[in-house]
């Protein structure tokens, strides 16, 4: 009898990039591109494995990007978790159109639009085999998605924290400007943080470290990575 290959993990929470949503485009949603997202997320509910997503909000607004301009910071960050919630609906609709079960949870109450976030109700969903997306940050200022994705991924324990850029994991040195950067396989959270890597703020990274909770980054443009790396498969950077 062959043996069953069974996935590395049993719950994820994979953190996303507004930015990412653009797709080719300057600006907004691409729908093209949040559909074919959305194919590789059920493709992985679908074999059993729980997942749980963090979207940020750049392709609309970004806080920061906003106090810089000369807003005041908490409005800044206000319409920035707005922003994630508006690419969260986004991200449901297109999960939902593959035919998966999803809900949408923000940590500011906006009942019309979608549920309140409650852990014990976003565990709930998780174990019924439903998407959960997190929408709105932390729900407070001056923390950033990469922070809430860190926080909600230890809240509902996740195995790992998968985050998807535009590269095939951490480099020494930006690898769009230098043919000579090196990829990490491995690296620790202290070395992260040492070498300013910019992978994640330092928030996010030192909840991931204090927590035990392993970080894999991955190039979410590649179809079929993000199966490889729940498989198990040796897929971008280990952060642990």
């Amino acid at each position: 009898m062959m043996e069953t290959v069974r996935p590395a993990f049993k719950r994820i929470l994979l953190k996303l990039s507004g930015e990412a949503l653009m797709g080719d485009m300057d600006y907004g949603i691409d729908p093209a591109y949040i559909r074919q997202m959305a194919l590789d997320v059920k493709a992985v509910s679908d074999i059993g494995v729980e997942v749980a997503m963090v979207i940020g909000g750049g392709n609309i607004f970004r806080g920061a990007g906003l106090a810089e301009a000369g807003m005041d910071r908490v409005t800044g960050d206000h319409m920035g978790m707005l922003a994630t919630v508006i690419n969260c609906l986004s991200m449901q609709d297109a999960i939902e159109n593959t035919g998966a079960y999803c809900r949408v949870m923000s940590a500011l109450p906006i009942n019309n639009v979608c549920e309140d976030y409650i852990r014990r109700r976003a565990v709930r969903h998780l174990e019924k085999g439903r998407i959960v997306l997190f929408a709105a940050g932390t729900g407070n200022p001056f923390f950033t998605t990469d922070s809430a994705a860190s926080l909600r991924a230890i809240e509902v324990g996740a195995d790992v924290m998968i985050k998807g850029t535009k590269v095939d994991g951490i480099y020494d040195k930006d690898p769009m400007k230098h043919d000579d950067a090196k990829r990490y396989e491995h690296i620790s959270f202290d070395e992260a943080i040492a070498q300013k890597l910019g992978v994640m703020d330092t928030t996010a990274v030192v909840l991931c470290r204090d927590n035990q909770l392993p970080v894999k980054v991955f190039n979410m443009n590649q179809h079929g990575d993000l199966m490889r790396l729940v498989m198990g498969e040796n897929v971008g950077t280990t952060v642990s």
